[in-house]
């Protein structure tokens, strides 16, 4: 299964974009979302309103290389984890 996030329309047209990286098969771990505000105005964003939305799409064979498989560096990450460049 490969997941990717996409930003919704209202925050959007508020000028607050979303970006997430695809979830990769066999990743694992909590979920970091960034926010960034295009307009030079303060915005909000609210608990319990959506702010993104997340497609999961299945593939018809199982991936050749993992995230787990290659080790990838966030794989398990518990919490806001910072880059690790």
């Amino acid at each position: 299964v490969l997941t990717v996030c996409l930003g919704k329309s209202t925050y959007a047209r508020c000028g607050i974009i979303v970006n997430v990286t695809p979830f990769e098969p066999e990743w694992e771990g909590y979920v970091t979302l960034e926010f960034s505000n295009t307009t030079p105005l303060p915005a909000k964003i609210y608990a319990g309103e959506g702010c993104a939305q997340v497609l999961f799409f299945e593939g018809g064979e199982t991936c050749q290389t993992s995230y787990k498989d290659r080790g990838g560096k966030y794989q398990g990450q518990q919490g806001v984890t910072l880059p690790k460049a």
